[in-house]
């Protein structure tokens, strides 16, 4: 992974460092955001002082109540156990969002860790995850995807299932409650799927 790529010449002038993958590569569920957040940004973890000890329901809280993140572990150095953290883009600009082409200059990054890791489960977080991991990784038609209503639900895609999370800091508590259950149920079953994986 290109640590001072300059692919995104406006990213390059607002972001602190490039935020790559993080976590255990052998995992077998792997969580995609949009962009790194302000912490990430600073730290190079990915979601880096989301949840934790402030309690604010991000993403390390689900994980450490799954089972998923050592909560004695410091909140930018989290221990994660069968999980792979990224984006959809390396690099942050503070007052926007990526832009289309921006996410695609960076999806060669995101297919080699999806390549590296060989999850069985993807986690897009948030409606544009959703939408590109849609597009690529399953038969469904973009414009029948919808964040709402296929939060906490299972999609089959090609080697892999997807489960769709509202953004545990954008949704209710209702809505990350639904999550946690339905993934502590999935992780409950035999959620392997045959597809001639190889043993690691």
């Amino acid at each position: 992974m290109d640590e001072e790529c300059q692919n995104c010449p406006a990213l390059c002038e607002t972001r602190s460092q490039v935020v790559h993958g993080y976590g255990d590569v052998d995992a077998d569920f792997l969580f995609v955001g949009e962009r790194p957040t302000v912490r990430a940004d600073d730290t190079g973890v990915p979601f880096a002082g989301e949840g934790g000890s402030d309690g604010d329901g991000g993403l390390r809280r689900v994980l450490e109540r799954l089972g998923l993140c050592d909560v004695t572990a410091p909140a930018d150095e989290p221990v994660l156990e069968n999980v792979y953290l990224t984006h959809l883009t390396r690099c942050r600009d503070p007052d926007r969002e990526p832009t289309d082409e921006e996410i695609t200059t960076c999806e060669p990054y995101l297919n080699a860790e999806i390549r590296m890791i060989n999850p069985e489960i993807l986690v897009p977080i948030g409606e544009r995850a959703l939408a590109e991991l849609g597009t690529e990784y399953t038969t469904t038609p973009v414009e029948d995807l919808s964040l709402l209503d296929d939060h906490a639900t299972r999609i089959r895609g090609r080697g892999f299932e997807l489960v769709p999370m509202i953004d545990p800091r954008e949704g209710t508590d209702e809505q990350t409650q639904a999550w946690l259950e339905a993934f502590a149920e999935l992780m409950a079953t035999d959620y392997r799927q045959t597809k001639g994986r190889q043993e690691r």
